[in-house]
């Protein structure tokens, strides 16, 4: 009964009076992936371990969370509905047959995350949690929670979702006006990464993309909100504020060496060396051994 409330039917059902924009869908779609994916089954549940009956706080958590992906979906088809009615443009993102490049994709997508990164850590840091009413609203309603999991990845109270995760992770879009592709494969990175982040889990195949964000992820809200305000932990690392065993540092230094990068890289250069070397002393034998030639001591005789 418990991983029914996991899936989105409400979202399911109101999905097509959504499809009246390219741009508006896939934000659908992907917000959808992060429930679909880690939601049914144990993995939606704390800690991964299912209860059997469904508890009226899980019920309040499912209801906001639809009510916030609703709304932030409302909210970006009036922005749409602005950006053409009064500064008119076609659209808030390009929807052009023109494929970009791959390297405009690779780009877009840098930029893009640096500033949804930098944007979510302001926001989360000096807003959700300062002394203004946002910080009050978002303290009683997300950091009310025991332990992340799938189902609190959009439970807040609605004005702090919306300034917390919809309009940091949509700004970036807007501001660069992503082609619809290039918007389909950020939102599909948002999401999961935002899947990972909730699962609950600590333990996953690679510390540093995925387990680093979700330890990171709860140790914010065990910790009552004292660090970890950005989604991938970079600004935190940078500001001081990271908290917890290890930062995004310690996980990237712990990577390397569970990959035994720097003896690759050891291996690498010593077999560049080698090469260098041989190049090098092989030009030498050659010069050596031809020399320059020496000039025709011979006269030539005169008749």
């Amino acid at each position: 009964m418990s991983s029914l409330f996991a899936i989105p039917l409400l979202t399911v059902a109101l999905a097509p009076s959504f499809f009246a924009s390219y741009a508006t869908s896939l934000n659908f779609v992907f917000f959808y992936m992060t429930w679909s994916t880690l939601a049914q089954g144990e993995s939606g549940l704390p800690c991964g371990k299912r209860s059997g009956n469904v508890r009226v706080k899980d019920i309040k958590v499912v209801a906001w969370s639809l009510v916030n992906l609703l709304l932030g979906i409302l909210l970006q088809l009036f922005t749409e509905w602005l950006i053409m009615r009064i500064f008119g443009a076609r659209y808030a993102i390009s929807v052009s047959m023109r494929i970009p490049m791959p390297w405009d994709v690779i780009v877009d997508l840098a930029r893009g995350y640096i500033v949804r990164e930098i944007l979510t850590y302001v926001a989360h840091r000096f807003i959700l949690h300062s002394d203004s009413i946002l910080a009050k609203w978002h303290g009683t309603w997300y950091h009310s929670l025991k332990a992340p999991y799938a189902l609190t990845a959009h439970y807040d109270h609605p004005v702090a979702y919306l300034v917390g995760r919809f309009i940091p992770t949509y700004a970036p879009a807007l501001l660069f006006r992503f082609h619809m592709l290039t918007y389909l494969v950020y939102l599909s990175l948002c999401s999961l990464e935002e899947t990972f982040a909730y699962s609950g889990y600590t333990t996953l195949p690679t510390s540093f993309l995925l387990g680093g964000i979700a330890r990171r992820t709860d140790e914010h809200l065990l910790s009552g909100g004292d660090g970890n305000y950005g989604p991938s932990g970079i600004v935190d690392w940078a500001c001081g504020t990271s908290i917890g065993d290890s930062d995004i540092q310690d996980d990237v230094m712990e990577e390397l060496e569970d990959h035994e990068v720097e003896e690759m890289v050891r291996r690498f250069k010593s077999k560049l060396n080698g090469k260098i070397s041989g190049k090098i002393n092989g030009a030498k034998g050659d010069l050596t051994g031809s020399g320059p030639r020496k000039p025709n001591s011979r006269k030539v005789r005169s008749g």
